[in-house]
């Protein structure tokens, strides 16, 4: 084995605990902060904006999403990775966003009724259980694409996309049913 692919070797084995360490960290933190007894008290009012504006930002990486999508089929690899990385910086805002507010404030429960309810609920469960395990795949993704390693790239994107674009979809659509009953 050559110097260099020891090295390629040894970078690969670092970026796979980094990717599995914060594939792991990041859904155990926010159930922790979703189940925390009593949330944290940053005396403002603020917050309760970040549901809405988390919305919008979902909103824009499903954008960015589909014009990663299109840009890549129509051959535009500089604007496919430009929208991939708006996408994936658009996720690392997202979840910034989502852990203050959930820290911060308490959760809304639905209010509606009848076949409605099964629907959010069902929408809900999958998009939170998809977005537990979305991070992995799609800091793959990304890491295989800024790499240059076009093959694992689009094996890994096979499972990525879909799922974090139905991760990024369902929670639009969640927050549209759960924003009236919203307190603030």
């Amino acid at each position: 084995m050559t110097n260099d692919n020891a090295s390629i070797e040894k970078q690969d084995t670092a970026i796979t605990g980094w990717i599995t360490f914060i594939s792991v960290l990041v859904p155990i933190l926010v159930a922790i902060l979703l189940f925390m007894p009593s949330k944290v008290n940053i005396g403002e009012e603020w917050v309760y904006f970040l549901p809405h504006l988390n919305a919008v930002i979902n909103t824009a990486a499903t954008i960015a999403l589909l014009l990663g999508v299109y840009f890549i089929k129509q051959g535009k690899i500089t604007w496919h990775k430009v929208s991939m990385t708006t996408a994936f910086g658009l996720g690392a805002v997202f979840l910034i966003s989502y852990v203050i507010y959930h820290a911060a404030a308490d959760s809304t429960s639905f209010g509606g009724e009848g076949w409605i309810r099964g629907v959010y609920y069902f929408l809900l469960i999958t998009h939170i259980i998809l977005a537990a395990v979305a991070l992995f795949p799609i800091l793959w993704a990304y890491y295989y694409g800024y790499t240059g390693k076009y093959s694992k790239h689009r094996a890994v994107v096979r499972y990525a996309f879909p799922i974090w674009l139905y991760v990024t979809v369902t929670g639009v659509i969640v927050y549209l049913m759960i924003s009236p009953y919203y307190n603030h």
